[in-house]
């Protein structure tokens, strides 16, 4: 390969890995997310729209998108309705009891009255006792004109009805009348009045009906003479009248009611419109058109206004990433945004998977949507604080797209819901160590969610059954089953395509038994120990500045592994054995002590350790400095009078220097377990000034030139590491008081042996 073709593909690789801190990818990515938030709301929201034309056949099978209204069956459903409204009949208060009651008064004083021959008061009787009513129901008629019950043409009604059943005295009653005394009038005028009452009590249509039974009541009644029984006979007869009576206005109201009340026809959504092939008619255009499912007839408002809530809610999540001290890790990493859109986008995806199978009758099947697995995954693979905040962008995404009701645009059922199950996960495997965490994740999420059902169940007593209940927490608590499962399977996937070390990667990693670590502690148990007190010490310094605390405990479990290539040619290994630097030349030295990055990494990837991981192993020396050997040679050449044929890069670590806080922390570790364990007895003074002039020679060494450590941190690192060193090595660390009075022990037991009180002092003591 040419230079200039090494030089294109340096240039190619270096522009392919600049993506990911793009500002231009960033608002590119930003842009997919609007887009993603618009399709997965947009069916949902917007009804899809047809090109066609009456008396074309249509390209497509049309499907109802919606409930729709459809006008001609709900038509013929309101007329059915009305047709099974029968005549309304109302009943009138007429009280007939009162009109035989008169007439017996009438006849009480006609007879009385001797003035009156018994012919005239026949006719009389004739004429006036018929009339009479007539009159009674007139009076009737007149006095309640204005009552908004009865209406004119119930009064008609009544009148035709009066007329056409009223009954005929026979002429021998007109007779008989006259010849009543006093005493049989005021008898007849109780008899008479419980009977017209009693058969007035129910509702009369036919009079004639009512007056069948007159006879026998009569018959049953305390009038002893024959004559008074046959006048309150016919005098009854005659009170009797219809009372219940056809009321045309009511059945018209009536019908319009059952009109009104009868229930819209829809045609329920995924109901099929038109037929692929079918010809449009003239009807089905309307119904399109009327429902806005016409291209040439589009509203774009809606599309407007979806695209305003996108834009809203993409807006939010970029403002707190930018602007939240929570999300430094991946603030401007486009690679892990990609990933974050990509958990979203399997959100909601999951979420109208679960929506194809739901419909009105059937809404707890949305409880199966495993929403709480975008919340869970970012809790893993990102930051807790972003994942509070999609689990409330996710509760909105539910409440639309699991949504089932016509007319409403959210459901708060499911946003309550997903809300509560996402919060559960989080509080789950927010400190996860294992993979079993996840499954105790998913009988949190079954728990609180069937939680959640119910308490909104008891709440909504209008569709509380104990059948739909059940239904309800089935599904709940299936839900939580298949969130565990999606992201069991999905971890992988995560882990492998963005090199992503989760906490529960990183614990598995840090297993003892894991062969790489098996190897370094059989073959080089100094080493192993070394990079256990190593780990100790970075994690400490790593969480104090909010870096990736167990990263940097289990990079350090690796960061040596090279060592085992060559273990005898490093310190901590050379256990009552003579250094084999001493015998070979320092330049050889320098190769194999620098080789112990490079070989590390290489054997980690042979073993499939993961990249940040192999980092830390590359990276924890950057392009130190190795004084020792450099020095070692300068004065071989000197003693055998050459110039050096070497410069002091020669004597430095190939690097690359540390692109990370992770693999900066595990570099000062490094170095400062190893002197702390270099010194005898060292003191707290010793120790502090050892730790400040580590960091300080790294710094002024430009170490830390491509990793994003601030002067701050590196002072928080330097209290951090001082602190846990104390605590590690508290038994050898001898603190000021201590070596204080070790110095008067010392006085003391010179001056004891001055004075002769342990004998002459031989020398062999100091």
């Amino acid at each position: 390969m040419t230079n200039n073709d090494q030089q294109n593909k340096g240039a190619f690789q270096s522009a392919f890995a600049g993506w990911k801190h793009s500002t231009t990818v960033r608002y590119l990515l930003y842009a997919v997310l609007v887009v993603m938030l618009y399709a997965g709301m947009a069916p949902k929201l917007l009804p899809e729209t047809y090109d066609i034309a009456v008396g074309l056949p249509s390209d497509k099978e049309i499907m109802a998108p919606m409930d729709i209204p459809d006008t001609k069956a709900t038509l013929k459903a309101q007329e059915d309705a009305a047709e099974k409204v029968g005549q309304v009949y109302t009943i009138l208060p007429l009280r007939n009891q009162a009109l035989v009651g008169q007439m017996l008064d009438r006849i009480f004083r006609l007879n009385q009255d001797d003035q009156v021959s018994e012919d005239d008061k026949i006719k009389i009787y004739r004429e006036e006792l018929p009339q009479r009513v007539k009159d009674y129901v007139q009076t009737f008629i007149m006095n309640n004109r204005n009552n908004s019950a009865y209406s004119a043409t119930l009064f008609e009604e009544v009148t035709q009805r009066i007329d056409e059943q009223q009954y005929p005295i026979s002429e021998e009653t007109f007779i008989k009348i006259p010849r009543l005394t006093a005493e049989d009038i005021n008898e007849m005028k109780t008899v008479a009045a419980d009977i017209v009452a009693r058969l007035t009590a129910d509702p009369i249509v036919d009079a004639q009906t009512a007056r069948t039974k007159v006879a026998e009541m009569v018959s049953t009644s305390s009038l002893s003479k024959r004559t008074s029984r046959e006048v309150v006979q016919e005098l009854a007869r005659l009170s009797i009248t219809a009372n219940n009576f056809y009321d045309e206005e009511a059945t018209k109201a009536a019908k319009v009611e059952a009109r009104e009340n009868t229930p819209t026809v829809y045609i329920k959504q995924g109901d099929v419109l038109v037929k692929k092939g079918e010809k449009i008619t003239e009807e089905m255009y309307t119904l399109l058109e009327k429902n806005g499912l016409l291209k040439d007839e589009v509203d774009y408002s809606p599309q407007f206004g979806l695209i305003l809530l996108s834009l809203l809610m993409a807006t939010g999540l970029i403002m707190y990433i930018r602007h939240s001290e929570g999300t430094g890790r991946f603030k401007y990493n486009n690679a892990q945004f990609v990933m974050l859109l990509m958990i979203i986008l399997i959100t909601i995806v999951s979420m109208h998977v679960i929506n194809l199978l739901q419909d009105e009758q059937h809404s707890y099947i949305g409880y199966l949507a495993p929403i709480a697995t975008g919340a869970m995954l970012i809790t893993l693979l990102l930051e807790v604080p972003l994942a509070y905040i999609c689990s409330i962008l996710f509760s909105v995404l539910a409440s639309i797209i699991l949504n089932v009701h016509q007319g409403e645009i959210f459901d708060f059922k499911f946003g309550f819901f997903a809300l509560v199950i996402s919060f559960a996960s989080i509080f789950a495997i927010h400190r996860a160590s294992q993979r079993s965490t996840l499954l105790k994740a998913g009988i949190m999420i079954c728990l609180f969610g069937s939680f959640a059902v119910f308490s909104l169940t008891l709440l909504d007593k209008n569709d509380w059954t104990q059948t739909s209940t059940l239904y309800d927490l089935g599904f709940a608590v299936a839900g939580g089953l298949l969130t565990t499962i999606l992201v069991i399977g999905l971890m992988p996937f995560f882990e492998v395509t963005f090199g992503i070390l989760s906490a529960l990667k990183l614990v598995e990693l840090s297993n003892p038994n894991h062969p790489l670590l098996r190897k370094l502690l059989t073959e080089t148990p100094g080493t192993y120990h070394h990079s256990v007190m190593v780990g100790n010490l970075s994690e400490a310094a790593a969480e104090a500045i909010g870096a990736n605390g167990l990263l940097c405990r289990v990079g350090s479990y690796y960061h040596d592994i090279g060592k085992t290539k060559r273990p005898s040619y490093f310190i901590e290994n050379q256990n009552n054995m003579e250094n084999p630097h001493d015998f070979i030349d320092p330049k050889l030295s320098k190769s194999i002590i620098i080789a112990h990055a490079r070989d590390g990494a290489e054997m980690q990837k042979e073993y499939k350790i993961p990249k940040p991981i192999r980092d830390i192993a590359e990276q924890h020396h950057g392009t130190t400095f190795l004084h020792y050997f450099y020095h070692k040679a300068l004065r071989l050449a000197e003693e055998q009078g050459v110039e050096p044929d070497f410069t002091e890069e020669d004597f430095r670590y190939p690097g690359p220097k540390a692109q990370s806080k992770e693999a900066a922390v595990v570099g000062i570790a490094d170095s400062v377990e190893a002197a702390v364990r270099s010194l005898r007895k060292p003191t707290v003074e010793q120790v502090e000034s050892m730790i400040e002039k580590i960091i300080k020679s790294r710094l002024d060494d430009h170490q830390f030139n491509e990793c994003d450590l601030t002067l701050r941190e590196l002072d928080i690192i330097a209290q951090t590491l001082k602190e846990t060193v104390m605590g590690i090595f508290h038994s050898r660390i001898e603190y000021p008081e201590e070596i204080k009075k070790s110095q008067e022990n010392k006085q003391n037991e010179e001056k004891d042996r001055g004075q002769g009180v342990n004998g002459p002092t031989t020398g062999l003591e100091q």
